[in-house]
This record gives structure tokens, C-alpha cells and sequence, in this order.
């Protein structure tokens, strides 16, 4: 793991315990899974490519529309899902034949992988990626490298 993946590790860890805030991006404040992901773009990357618009928990299901895996195909780089390693954003499909829009960071490399993410309920923290979280994922980003 080089040294940008492992400060985008550290600083997603820096989020943990941050509770959960639908549409909030502010550690230590408020965060659901896509905000987690635009705070660890702020903070490695500086100011966001778009704004985001409000959205409600169902976006995006009525019209069935991949709406989160198309924004971050335009934002972030992506790569197959085997070759996931640290620092990747992961995209999850939470049930069969639903939108995918649950999102988290890889923390800790196989055979005991982890990833911190920003779950209702519980806010940020760092999962295992056991079985049944694995068989969720859908796509697999790079956040664009910049010098460091």
C-alpha cells in the first residue's frame, strides 16, 4: 500500500464514531456513506467537483436509476472489484435487483479485510468484510491520486 492509500485509510479512520446524519459530510458531526466519501475528497483532494443536491433515503430506486455508480464513474477511477485493495471506495447493491447506494472506504487488506463506512444506526466504523458484505459489491474506486 503506498503512502496515498494509507492516508486515505488514516484520515477515514479519523471518522469513526462521527454519528449518522443523512446528507451531513462534517467529521465528528454527521455523516451517511456518500457524505464520508465527499469529506475523505475534501480533505485529500480540496473542494468538490459538483454539489451534491438533496436526496431522500429511497433516491434514486423509484426510476431504478444507478444514479450513485454513475457519479462515481465520472469522479473516481474505477478498477475491478478483485483488484481491490486499502483506500478503495466500494459500491454495494444492499439487496438483489435494488439500486446500488450504500458506499465505504477499504481499511484493512484480505485475508481479514475491513472497511469503514457510515451505517444508520450506528454512524461511522470500520466492519469486517465478511461473506456477506463481500457478495454486495458491485464496483470498486480509486479516489484520483494527486502528489501527496
Amino acid at each position: 500500500m503506498g503512502a496515498w492509500q494509507e492516508e486515505i485509510v488514516r484520515r477515514a479512520r479519523a471518522w469513526i464514531g462521527t454519528p449518522y446524519r443523512h446528507q451531513a459530510s462534517l467529521r465528528g458531526a454527521g455523516a451517511d456513506c456518500l457524505g464520508l466519501v465527499r469529506g475523505i475528497w475534501r480533505e485529500m483532494l480540496g473542494e468538490e467537483p459538483v454539489e451534491v443536491p438533496p436526496y431522500t433515503r429511497d433516491w434514486s430506486e423509484p426510476a431504478r436509476e444507478e444514479v450513485l455508480w454513475r457519479a462515481a464513474r465520472r469522479y473516481l477511477d474505477e478498477k475491478p472489484v478483485s483488484a481491490r485493495a486499502p483506500g478503495d471506495v466500494v459500491l454495494f447493491r444492499m439487496r438483489a435487483g435494488a439500486v446500488a447506494k450504500h458506499l465505504g472506504i477499504l481499511a484493512r487488506p484480505a485475508p481479514a479485510e475491513t472497511f469503514i463506512h457510515a451505517y444508520s444506526g450506528h454512524g461511522v466504523l470500520e466492519s469486517a468484510l465478511s461473506a456477506p458484505w463481500a457478495r454486495r459489491i458491485v464496483a470498486c474506486f480509486a479516489f484520483p491520486e494527486r502528489e501527496f
